[in-house]
């Protein structure tokens, strides 16, 4: 199996519905169902939002940090089955504050778990762009005493409506901390959304971006300037940004010689981890090897270690 990094990974997005009861019967949580095949049946996505909407749900079982540290450490089993060397890993901890959990019990059970891990992994802390710029900037301070902790700092949950530019002054505190910034732009959000990341927010990675191919001057910047793009196929179908995975527009990107990389975005959620999207690609799309082989090298040289 070739050796690869994963770049866009959400950890609550590996919650797999094992483990979904599993939390819910130790924390003593009720669900509308303990049968994980029925928690399973409900993940058809209409769009983002309908996926958002069970992934909040589901994400409502965590509550300490053993159920984090479990979290995790499932996670990075995986991952280095499936051929994983790096992974720089997002985790949401408004989602978490606002269910009154702290930040000291998100970061002790994640990092203990990376600690442990057989994986070379960091966490990137996102932002809900949903939830505004002001509390993006409270929380990023709230964080700064677990520094140690992280690596960097992105932007996801809903795109639309909530362009980069809106968090210009959380990155810039961001980028004073001497931190990592990516961002989710250009999976629902036109190419104007991934303009915005790289003139405002200066990412160095753009999550997702295929929307960008919409644009030839976008693409022929980001092909000259060597900016990764960390494209998630399964993600892509299955939250209907394209049809299929034949009529994704990867393999355009590679002809017009991007920076791409693969990841599973929430792979619990989407059918497949990181190794399961390159079997995809070459079982749906007819991608060669040493296509398969380019994208996990560009993965390796699209990470921040």
């Amino acid at each position: 199996m070739r050796p690869k990094a994963e770049l866009h990974l959400h950890i609550e997005g590996t919650l797999e519905p094992e483990l979904v009861v599993e939390l819910a019967l130790r924390n003593r949580l009720e669900l509308p169902t303990f049968d994980p095949e029925a928690i399973r049946a409900r993940y058809d996505f209409a769009d983002l939002q309908s996926f958002l909407d069970i992934y909040y749900e589901n994400m409502a079982v965590l509550r300490t940090e053993q159920d984090f540290y479990d979290l995790a450490a499932a996670y990075l089993r995986r991952a280095q089955d499936q051929g994983v060397r790096r992974a720089e890993i997002f985790f949401d901890p408004q989602a978490h504050l606002v269910r009154g959990v702290p930040l000291e019990v998100v970061f002790g059970g994640l990092t203990a778990a990376l600690k442990d891990s057989p994986v070379s992994a960091d966490l990137i802390l996102c932002f809900l762009r949903d939830r505004g710029a002001e509390e993006a900037e409270r929380v990023l301070r709230a964080a700064l005493p677990y520094r140690e902790g992280f690596i960097g700092v992105g932007l996801d949950s809903a795109e639309v409506g909530y362009p980069p530019s809106l968090f210009r002054r959380v990155f810039e505190i961001a980028a004073a901390e001497g931190l990592h910034r990516v961002a989710h732009a250009g999976e629902e959000g036109g190419p104007d959304y991934v303009w915005e990341a790289l003139d405002i927010l200066h990412v160095s990675r753009v999550d997702h971006g295929i929307r960008a191919m919409e644009d030839p001057a976008l693409v022929a910047r980001l092909r000259d300037e060597r900016i990764p793009l960390t494209v998630c196929p399964l993600s892509n179908v299955r939250l209907r940004a394209v049809p299929s995975l034949q009529d994704h527009v990867l393999p355009a990107m590679l002809d017009e010689g991007l920076l791409v990389t693969i990841n599973s975005d929430d792979p619990a959620y989407f059918g497949g981890y990181v190794e399961d999207n390159y079997r995809a690609l070459q079982r749906e799309l007819g991608m060669t090897d040493d296509q398969l082989d380019l994208l996990a090298r560009n993965s390796l040289e699209a990470a921040f270690a």
